[in-house]
């Protein structure tokens, strides 16, 4: 095994476990630090497939943006503790079983149905033009109003947070 497999295998594998980590938080000031360390490690895997745009956003967009949204909405509701979650080692073996199988067959049919083609825009296109302008190029022709509907559902929690944060000042 050479020194990148095994990175990418770190990474990788440091993300799961993460993941996991995150989701079994009852704090969600513990969970946001934890979810910011495994941005890290998923703009370390997109490092690792050379695409060191998307690692750049993973870091601005969402280790910044995102997460300080989170803290603010954490804050802003004052929630402390989410006791009245359901432990997740609770989780029954027949539920856990049903987990496990749909994940299973939705990685069997992402597999067959996206890992097999190729798209029109090739590794040596993108090495020779760069991936932002590819993306950019995308984004403003292509997928136009995709990226306007995206705009509007970011900016629709912004004016909530907004309405909520007037309430508490008036109580």
């Amino acid at each position: 095994m050479n020194i990148p497999v095994l990175f990418f295998s770190y990474f990788a594998l440091a993300s799961i476990i993460i993941s996991l980590i995150v989701i079994t938080r009852k704090n969600y000031i513990h969970a946001v630090l934890w979810t910011l360390l495994l941005f890290v490690h998923i703009s370390g895997i997109y490092l690792f497939l050379n695409a060191e745009f998307f690692a750049m956003i993973q870091m601005i967009v969402y280790a910044g943006a995102i997460l300080v949204m989170l803290i603010f909405v954490i804050m802003l509701l004052n929630v402390k503790h989410e006791d009245h979650l359901s432990d997740v080692s609770s989780l029954s073996i027949p539920k856990a079983f049903l987990v496990f199988c749909v994940l299973g067959v939705l990685a069997i049919v992402l597999q067959a149905s996206y890992l097999n083609t190729t798209g029109k825009f090739s590794i040596d296109l993108v090495n020779k033009v760069s991936d932002a302008k590819l993306l950019g190029q995308v984004f403003y022709s292509e997928a136009n109003l995709p990226l306007i509907i995206m705009g509007v559902v970011l900016f629709v929690p912004m004016i909530a947070a907004i309405v909520l944060a007037g309430k508490r000042s008036d109580e």
